[in-house]
């Protein structure tokens, strides 16, 4: 019995030893990357929790907030799992307005109603562009619709006119990635532009073709040919609701890159454009170009009333949008989803709102709200300024709920472990959850803000390789 007591005992001095250790460590590491030259004007950040109690193993500069870049999407997915459901789905409608005459006349208007999916068109899921143009079609000629006396309109109304957030980058606005959100978004919100370099840098860039053919929008193209090696170096100027676009920046010689995506700058308008399209070369007339409820609108013109629903496409569930929300950082998931925490709150859609109702609810769970200056929905904004204690505390919380499954798996994986990290001008972040080899897991938030130089992200993974 003696001999158990001891052998207990040296055991838990060896754990505490090893766990002293690792900290200490951890510590070290920490200390190497402040000093180091790329962090000489920068601010940094770490936080590392043990998973299990939520207890804080070492933190340093954890009550600064700073921007968070991508990382910041972890609370948003978090904060939509709470609020709206791992089964919650968004629904798109087809319906009319008017009357069909015996002889298959619309004497109304087709109308798309959005109610702020992300996903409606994109090629990640079922419902890829052509499979809801399909569906469509076939429900217009169900309802024995053969002729159109009107116009295709999409209402876009639900999310209002503010697509971007306060606070986003002008040179962001404009390319895939600072696509703003529609009420009825439309192929996640970009179209391609695919280009082909000069045989020198003395030569102009050509625009091989666009895809989709988006002739509404002029492109001005102002691109120069980069030497050999230095690849993309371009963005796409184009404001929401502008018909003119500025390639400006270079694209390098020997770039296996086919071209760059642009943000649609009125997706809406591009989804009642698109059904109009088909339906013409089926042989089915409208007499009015596509418009939008915003654009009518603006012309004085009465959004007329629905006389019968004929299609209703439900996304993909929000386990599902949230597993390529987090693996591939979509922006635009984001902002939709912070503006639909907000309407489900009973608030207006903006982001605003979504914010402030993301920021009350993780609040009324102990979260130091004063530690969460929110934004935006998909951390683009410089201007968000999150501790990473709070991220991490809430990283801890949502490990007790029955969604986290899905929450972790869509996580993805960065230097053996399950990190989402962040990135944008002098800003890098990563902030996940990591099991070591003897099985004692870690929640981590680590962030640097105003570094110098490039290749950071190695320097960062010398501080969390301490928990392996």
């Amino acid at each position: 019995m003696k001999f158990f007591k001891i052998l207990s005992l040296s055991l838990c001095l060896t754990i505490a030893a090893n766990a002293q250790n690792r900290i200490q460590n951890i510590e070290k590491a920490f200390n190497n990357l402040v000093n180091d030259e790329q962090a000489k004007h920068a601010l940094v950040s770490l936080c590392v929790l043990d998973a299990n109690t939520g207890k804080t193993l070492y933190a340093k500069n954890e009550q600064i907030g700073l921007a968070t870049a991508s990382t910041l999407k972890t609370i948003t997915a978090a904060t939509a799992f709470s609020i709206l459901g791992k089964d919650f789905q968004f629904q798109t409608t087809l319906a009319y307005t008017g009357t069909i005459t015996t002889d298959g006349i619309l004497k109304g208007n087709l109308i798309i109603i959005g109610s702020g999916d992300p996903t409606l068109g994109s090629w990640r899921y079922q419902n890829k562009e052509n499979a809801v143009l399909t569906q469509w079609v076939a429900a217009i000629k169900a309802a024995g619709i053969k002729k159109i006396e009107g116009a295709i309109i999409g209402d876009d109304r639900i999310f209002g006119t503010q697509t971007m957030p306060e606070g986003w980058v002008w040179q962001d606005i404009g390319n895939y990635y600072g696509a703003g959100t529609s009420g009825l978004a439309w192929r996640e919100n970009q179209f391609d532009i695919h280009l082909r370099p000069g045989s020198s840098t003395a030569e102009e860039v050509k625009i091989v073709k666009i895809v989709p053919a988006t002739p509404y929008v002029q492109i001005v193209n102002e691109l120069k040919t980069g030497a050999s090696g230095t690849g993309d170096r371009s963005y796409a100027f184009l404001a929401p609701y502008s018909n003119v676009a500025y390639l400006r920046g270079s694209w390098g010689m020997g770039i296996t890159k086919t071209g760059v995506s642009v943000a649609l700058p009125d997706p809406a308008f591009d989804c009642a454009y698109r059904l109009l399209d088909t339906l013409k070369r089926l042989g089915v007339s409208t007499s009015q170009q596509a418009t939008t409820a915003r654009l009518m609108t603006l012309n004085n013109q009465v959004i007329p009333s629905i006389t019968q629903k004929i299609s209703t496409i439900s996304s993909p569930s929000l386990s599902e949008i949230t597993y390529w929300f987090l693996k591939k950082s979509i922006n635009l998931y984001g902002e939709s989803l912070l503006k639909t925490i907000a309407i489900k709150s009973g608030k207006e859609a903006t982001t605003s709102k979504g914010a402030e109702t993301e920021a009350n609810f993780w609040a009324a769970k102990g979260i130091d709200k004063t530690a969460l200056n929110i934004i935006d929905g998909s951390g683009l904004s410089p201007g968000d300024r999150i501790t990473t204690s709070a991220m991490a505390n809430i990283l801890f919380q949502v490990q007790k709920e029955n969604w986290f499954p899905d929450y972790y798996k869509a996580l993805p994986e960065y230097n053996g472990m399950k990190i989402k990290s962040g990135t944008i001008n002098d800003v890098s972040a990563f902030a996940g959850y990591h099991t070591d080899a003897a099985g004692n897991k870690y929640v981590v938030v680590i962030n640097i803000n105003n570094y110098s130089g490039n290749s950071i992200n190695k320097k960062l993974f010398k501080v969390l390789d301490e928990l392996k």
